[in-house]
């Protein structure tokens, strides 16, 4: 809650992966002798079905842009954060470990000296200095930088509409919260398919977390709510425990008595989120603007010709007053982290980030996020055109594989794709256009880069509270009082000294 969706229960795991790195291992013969490093070893997760052929096209052709080959393990995603625990306690520890999230285990190792600290470093190597320093800094733990963070887009929200919906009924597309309101209403009560069947307005599925930019946390930040921490006369408080939380979640909960949202929000799989949507039963979704592109996709698929009807999308929604505050994301997703068991000298740490500083160039990272001009892609008008044959086929596999262990903090300097027809360049064009504007009014956390001991330890508990409170006041199992007294119990639970510490860090900018 008080960092990253990732944090939540990793505390306990934490503790044992904190003594086994603060031991040390070997991490290989050049850890032993301090010799020179002339294969980089990689830790990486596979989020696609097969893993890159190390005597692949694009395998050796990274390799002959940094200099050395290269030692890959890829680990599915699914296992990936219990293979780092177990990684950190062996003897066979890579020169450069994905993390990927700021989660307790992370932080603790990084703290007791299982990591290399960066900070004084990066600004040696040009590709690995932060474009961004508000992310640079929510990326550290306690001001301090323990790895180069793997940048994602800073701003990504958005509000996606059935387009046939709204022109049937005769509405405009949504500047303010209150207009949101009145479409939810219209699409619930005005007929939209014109067959009398049932429909909702706005679209929720179950949603867990606080605070990891979900439907909720975005309807709380229009309405003025903090982002995670509020601050305010130089000190932190829970943005919960402001006024603005209630009031949000007062008129989420008066659209949800209305109908106006999907009865089951408490229990729909996420997993068919898009499913009401593009079958006609609902037709507002507010989540990343990727979704949109989804469900343009899904209907494609079902009408190659008029598809560029049903989809728009537009960005974060004014405040009734006619206020912005926009929602972003953390900004980065992980970290390449360098351990130090098997990294132990300065020379050899000049190695490795000189490697990963020419992997984050442009022609690095246009390798790992595009792949090969000419085998794979060609570029048109700055953007990349996918080449379809079978050896295209196997590097573009491996680009959803290597793209996992680049940075780009120092900015994207890829291609981005061709969009695939006219309706999906349009649609692209406006979600470039109001991301722009909104991350000029962007709420960042004033507490990201902070890390309470006690949060550290019972955070997932302490985040269970305010998670069960909202849902349950939203369903109407909670009245005001009741979410109120809910809210202080996490005070009283261990909140106060979350709070305590999160200050005393705040104060002394995390040193």
């Amino acid at each position: 809650m008080f960092s990253r969706r990732t944090l939540l229960g990793g505390a306990a795991a934490g503790a044992t992966a904190l003594s086994l790195a603060a031991c040390g291992s070997s991490g290989g013969s050049a850890a032993d002798s301090g010799e020179e490093i002339t294969s980089l070893k990689i830790m990486a997760p596979l989020l696609s079905d097969t893993a890159p052929d190390p005597a692949g096209k694009l395998q050796k052709a990274v390799e002959e842009l940094v200099g050395m080959p290269l030692e890959i393990t890829w680990v599915p995603n699914s296992s990936y954060s219990d293979r780092v625990t177990v990684t950190m306690a062996s003897d066979n520890i890579p020169h450069v470990m994905v993390h990927t999230g700021k989660s307790a285990e992370f932080a603790q190792t990084a703290q007791a000296g299982g990591y290399w600290d960066l900070t004084d470093v990066l600004g040696d190597y040009p590709n690995l200095t932060p474009e961004n320093e508000e992310v640079a800094h929510g990326a550290s733990i306690n001001g301090k930088t323990y790895g180069i963070f793997r940048l994602r887009d800073a701003m990504r929200a958005a509000v996606i509409l059935r387009k046939d919906w709204l022109e049937k009924l005769g509405l405009e597309e949504p500047t303010t919260t209150d207009d949101l309101q009145e479409i939810a209403k219209a699409f619930t009560e005005g007929d939209p398919n014109g067959d009398g069947s049932a429909t909702t307005g706005l679209i929720i599925p179950a949603w867990s977390g606080y605070g990891n930019n979900g439907p909720y946390d975005l309807w709380e930040t229009w309405h003025g709510t903090a982002n995670v921490w509020k601050e305010e006369g130089g000190k932190l408080s829970p943005a919960f425990l402001a006024p603005e939380f209630l009031d949000a979640n007062r008129s989420m909960r008066a659209m949800v008595e209305a109908g106006h949202v999907n009865a089951d929000f408490a229990t729909m799989d996420a997993a068919t989120w898009n499913d009401p949507f593009f079958t006609g039963k609902g037709g507002i979704i507010a989540d990343v603007s990727s979704r949109g592109g989804q469900l343009m996709g899904l209907f494609k698929d079902e009408d190659p010709e008029g598809y560029g009807d049903k989809v728009t999308m537009v960005g974060n929604l004014t405040n009734p007053d006619g206020t912005l505050w926009a929602l972003p994301t953390p900004g980065y997703s992980g970290y390449l982290t360098i351990p130090r068991s098997s990294v132990p000298s300065e020379k050899q740490l000049a190695t490795v980030l000189t490697a990963l500083d020419k992997l984050s160039s442009e022609e690095g990272q246009r390798l790992l996020n595009n792949g090969l001009e000419g085998v794979n892609y060609t570029v048109e008008d700055g953007q990349s055109v996918a080449i379809d044959s079978e050896e295209a086929n196997v590097v573009s596999s491996d680009v959803s594989a290597f793209a996992q262990i680049g940075s780009q903090s120092n900015g994207y300097l890829g291609y981005p794709s061709q969009p695939a027809g006219e309706p999906e360049a349009a649609l692209d064009e406006k979600r470039l256009a109001f991301h722009e504007s909104d991350l000029t009014k962007a709420v960042f956390n004033p507490g990201a880069a902070y890390m309470s001991e006690t949060y550290l330890q019972s955070g997932a508990i302490l985040d269970q509270i305010v998670v069960d409170a909202r849902l349950k006041y939203l369903a109407g199992q909670l009245d005001e009082a009741g979410l109120t007294a809910e809210l202080e119990r996490w005070t009283s639970s261990g909140g106060q000294q979350v709070i305590d510490e999160m200050n005393e860090l705040f104060q002394k900018g995390g040193q």
